[in-house]
């Protein structure tokens, strides 16, 4: 039975709420602007992967009583840097190699859960994150990551996206391409990290992918894009916490199912446009 239609000031009545709230905005941020990118380098199943990749280290530091961001980080620097390698012998990262480096992380997660520390009361939350459990420690290392995604975008944008539409022209911008792709794919493993507490190591695509693909159909320019995927993920973050405190459901699922169903509007939208245009 679905409870009564709380009011939207509830959320903010709530401490655990409004630290929900502001962990939201500061991946909206981060996830915004680095999703742009990684949408218009077409990397998002290496950001769905390096979050992913990030389990075994969750699981040790589980059971090993350690700090979480720092074994999901030197877990996904250490992932990101093997897709890298792997992929060199092709043009930017290889998909294969992504997707194998992802099955044997995932593999290894499972393991180690499940036969070696017996750990199986925390892979949901590792998996699916714990939203309303979140403390000061995750919103100051968000809003770090906040802070790097808006100077590298600042800084490196144009040379990301002369990446993104002309690879052969990036380097007269002032960064080779091989490390401007090293750059972003480092930052993006380092924001994957500051999200998994919020949504899991699952769902990161709910952060730095859907809110960017929306956006790729609203906006007409690069710094358009930035914008509405900064906006979209506000929104998403927000509604879908609302979402899931009426209908007393996980929020980080609820953001993601959210964004999802928009992705998937507007798509349908942009497609019967064009049938008509």
């Amino acid at each position: 039975m679905i409870a009564a239609i709380p009011s939207p000031l509830d959320l903010v009545d709530l401490p655990f709420m409004r630290t929900a709230l502001a962990e939201l905005a500061l991946l909206a941020v981060a996830g915004g602007l680095l999703g742009t990118w990684v949408v218009l380098r077409r990397l998002a199943f290496f950001a769905h992967a390096v979050g992913t990749a990030t389990f075994p280290g969750l699981v040790i530091a589980e059971a090993a009583g350690v700090t979480a961001q720092g074994a999901g980080l030197a877990t996904a620097l250490a992932y990101a840097g093997g897709v890298e390698r792997a992929g060199k012998a092709g043009r930017g990262l290889g998909d294969a190699a992504t997707g194998v480096l992802l099955v044997a992380a995932l593999a290894t997660g499972v393991i180690l859960a499940s036969d070696v520390f017996h750990s199986g009361a925390a892979v949901d939350r590792l998996l699916f994150g714990t939203l309303l459990g979140l403390g000061r420690g995750d919103l100051v290392f968000s809003a770090a990551v906040a802070v790097l995604a808006l100077v590298a975008t600042t800084t490196v944008g144009r040379t990301w996206t002369a990446i993104g539409f002309d690879p052969d022209s990036a380097s007269s911008l002032g960064l080779p391409s091989a490390r401007a792709d090293l750059l972003l794919v480092g930052l993006v493993a380092v924001a994957v990290v500051a999200a998994v507490p919020a949504v899991g190591a699952l769902l990161v695509t709910s952060v730095f992918v859907v809110p960017a693909a929306c956006a790729r159909l609203l906006a007409d320019s690069v710094r358009a894009m930035l914008a509405w995927a900064v906006g979209v993920a506000i929104a998403q973050g927000a509604l879908g916490l609302y979402l899931a405190y009426w209908l007393d459901t996980p929020p980080g699922p609820a953001v993601a199912t959210l964004g999802a169903g928009v992705y998937a509007l507007l798509a349908i939208g942009s497609a019967i446009t064009r049938r008509q245009g």
